[in-house]
């Protein structure tokens, strides 16, 4: 019999593990000292509206939190679990380092709550030595120990607080009126809603508490939900009433005038007081549990240091993370003034909070066989919640948010940049195919034109690594506004599933080295030819096909005739061509010139100055100078054609220069290749191949193509087939 694996760590139950700590820290420090302001800047209408839409984004979330916890087997981290099992490590990292900091720095706003309440209601009574740092450092020490041997002694200890802070709602609601109120600071008037509900929304984010300590749950699954829409509920209904109370209770034109409102209508003003310590201290050992964890889950993932991330005692708390999140709160306490980045900590909680809506509403949306969750919302009410989420950040400060981003931004970026492999599948693939299901359906209801044309190429390289050079043109040419497939033959009797997964694996691997974003296509055939024949034919999905097939050419005689087939068959099923000539020519590697030859065929020199324009954003022939050249018989010709060319090139806004040259030798391409001799890359144009021509017959043009065009440097022949007016696309009407 096998030994059976002791369980290690907390098993709290939806009450002591998520109710509790997120009520406390909804029931929190804005609701006994600015509730009284909220009310007298927006009367009783308005603040039961701010109430009503701040709970609701908070509900909405709680029911997205539900879903995904029922769908899944939530671990410890909270937020940081869910959305990185949702969205991505990257994006979790993203929401995760940041939400450790709003939550370290949480606890020194906390704590200085608590500070100031103390030195304003007990400071006579201290020793005048203790100023309020050093008050509020002995706080956080003492909050952290609880907090570092036991974090079941620390929910044990909220039970004490939560029966402080129901005992002074008893003393609020068992007061009376208040004609008369002295003693208060003047607010000033005339705040606008939006701005009253900024210092209001706070009040309604607790969830967080009980969301970070799902590592530490029995059953995540079911004390997730019940717990924290049961603390928002509840938070709800005390928000409705203490607004109608107090409104009955004190004046209008008092309300604005006293930060302590509530103290003055409870029976026992003193209750209030221990209530505002009470939600402090609650809010501050809240999140003392909650930063550590979401440390380390981190740490765990190896986003971090997989120490800090290391569990101590038979209930693994995570006590390096726990001092590290004391040291971060500390400096905060002792650094004082924390006005200036409290908006944009808070945008991480929200950031946090549109995330998790964000990842219910897209699961839902792509409706994956996996996603199964036994408390069932609809995806627009998700999305809904994460739209009121980012909206309300915005309406908070828009700075702060854009501040925020640029963070989470930044860590989405540095992890990708680590490659980091996580062991669990997440949505992204499923969103993907969603957006790629959804843009197919619509292309197939188009038709391309030459404004909207991009190069889909088809390289027919083999392995990269042998024929790079087709790889790599390729890739200049779709780089910036188009698409690339990789594609190679395999013979038949190699093949096998498991070969094609490891070649297209290498082959992935070798391009992603060499940065190179492109598609695999492995395809098992009896020869080459008939392989390529195969991919052009039949490689693509529905709109999203090819439409430019790059290739190498090829010298051997024996295989001219299929060649010319193969160029047949590119040309009748609409793609167009790019056939490569390689040339042991050696240029200079000074020379960095592209020529591009106008000969008779517009639509040719339309795709081939499309392209020469393509290839001028790569990195590889950004610095090269474009000239466009033409031949014509005479030294009369010269001068009208090169102005015209000149005209032209102004018009269409091409970066480049002409050259007209006289033909002074009988073979064209005598002069292409003394003039183009000390080119990088030549452009030129191939005739295309007539209607009831046989294979034989152009493979007879073939033949003396290769034979004319030897000798010179790297050559490009295009033949454009495409139902595309490329001579529109760049603007040719009646040059020629």
């Amino acid at each position: 019999m096998g030994r059976k694996k002791e369980k290690k760590g907390y098993s709290f139950g939806t009450f002591k593990g998520v109710f509790t700590p997120s009520v406390l820290t909804i029931l929190g420090v804005i609701m006994y000292l600015r509730f009284g302001w909220v009310l007298g800047s927006v009367g009783l209408a308005g603040t039961l509206l701010i109430v009503t839409i701040a709970t609701s984004i908070t509900f909405l979330t709680g029911l997205s939190l539900s879903a995904l916890a029922t769908n899944m087997k939530v671990g410890g981290g909270g937020a940081y679990y869910i959305i990185s099992r949702s969205l991505g490590l990257e994006a979790g990292a993203a929401i995760g380092l940041p939400l450790f900091f709003a939550q370290s720095f949480g606890i020194a706003f906390y704590v200085s709550g608590f500070t100031e309440a103390l030195m304003g209601n007990l400071g006579d009574y201290l020793p005048a030595f203790l100023t309020a740092k050093m008050v509020a450092a002995a706080t956080l020490t003492l909050l952290t120990v609880l907090a570092y041997f036991s974090a079941d002694l620390a929910m044990k200890v909220q039970f004490v607080i939560f029966a402080v802070i129901i005992a002074s709602l008893a003393s609020f609601f068992l007061g009376g009126s208040v004609t008369e109120v002295a003693g208060g600071i003047p607010v000033p008037k005339g705040v606008g809603f939006w701005a009253v509900f900024a210092v209001f929304f706070p009040a309604v984010t607790g969830i967080e508490a009980g969301l970070s300590m799902s590592g530490e749950l029995k059953k995540p699954s079911t004390s997730l939900p019940l717990g924290t829409l049961g603390a928002v509920l509840t938070g709800y209904a005390i928000y409705l009433a203490l607004p109608i109370f107090l409104y009955k209770c004190i004046p209008d034109e008092t309300l604005l005038l006293n930060p302590n409102a509530m103290r003055s209508v409870a029976k026992w003003g003193g209750l209030i007081v221990a209530g505002v310590f009470a939600a402090s201290l609650s809010s501050a050992l809240g999140a003392l549990l909650g930063a550590p964890r979401t440390l380390q889950a981190l740490a765990n993932d190896r986003i971090i240091p997989r120490f800090i991330g290391r569990s101590f005692g038979k209930s693994n708390d995570p006590r390096i993370a726990t001092a590290i999140s004391f040291g971060v709160a500390l400096v905060a306490v002792l650094l004082g003034d924390l006005n200036m980045i409290a908006p944009i900590l808070s945008m991480f909680f929200l950031t946090s909070y549109g995330l998790l809506n964000l990842s219910a509403g897209l699961e839902g949306l792509i409706e994956s066989p996996s996603w199964r969750p036994k408390f069932k919302v609809h995806y627009a009410v998700s999305l809904l919640g994460a739209a009121g989420c980012f909206t309300v950040m915005l309406m908070i400060n828009a700075g702060a948010t854009l501040v925020a981003m640029f963070v989470a931004g930044l860590v989405y970026y540095l992890v990708k940049r680590r490659h980091l492999n996580a062991h669990w599948a997440d949505m992204r693939y499923g969103i993907y195919t969603l957006l790629a299901r959804f843009s197919i359906q619509r292309l197939n209801r188009l038709k391309p034109d030459e404004r909207t044309w991009r190069p889909n190429i088809l390289v027919l390289s083999g392995s990269p690594k042998s024929r790079w050079h087709l790889v790599e043109m390729a890739f200049s040419l779709a780089r910036h506004s188009g698409a690339l497939t990789v594609a190679s033959i395999l013979p038949v009797e190699d093949w096998s599933a498991k070969k094609v997964q490891t070649m297209e694996e290498s082959m992935r691997e070798y391009l992603n080295k060499r940065e190179v974003d492109a598609m695999v296509k492995i395809l098992p055939a009896p020869d080459q030819l008939t392989g390529a024949k195969s991919l052009v034919r039949a490689y693509g999905y529905g709109p999203l096909t090819p439409n430019t097939i790059l290739f190498g050419d090829t010298e051997d005689r024996a295989k001219y005739d299929r060649f010319s087939e193969f160029i047949q068959l590119v040309y009748r099923t609409r793609r167009n061509l790019i056939m490569l000539r390689e040339t042991d020519v050696q240029i200079s590697e000074e020379s960095a010139a592209i020529d591009v030859w106008w000969g008779g065929n517009k639509n040719n020199i339309g795709l081939v100055l499309t392209l020469a324009y393509q290839i001028l954003k790569s990195p590889v022939w950004k610095e090269s100078k474009l000239t466009i050249k033409t031949i014509v018989d005479t030294e009369e010709e010269r001068e009208a054609a090169t102005a015209h060319l000149e005209t032209f090139i102004e018009e269409q806004r091409i970066p480049a220069t002409a050259e007209v040259l006289v033909k002074r030798l009988p073979n064209v391409f005598d002069i292409i290749r003394q003039s183009s001799g000390e080119a990088g890359l030549v452009f030129m144009g191939m005739r295309p191949p007539e209607e009831e021509e046989t294979a034989e017959a152009y493979s007879r043009y073939y033949s003396n193509l290769i034979k004319t065009t030897g000798g010179m440097p790297l050559l490009s022949l295009v033949l454009a087939t495409e139902d595309i007016e490329f001579r529109q696309a760049i603007g040719i009407s009646e040059m020629s």
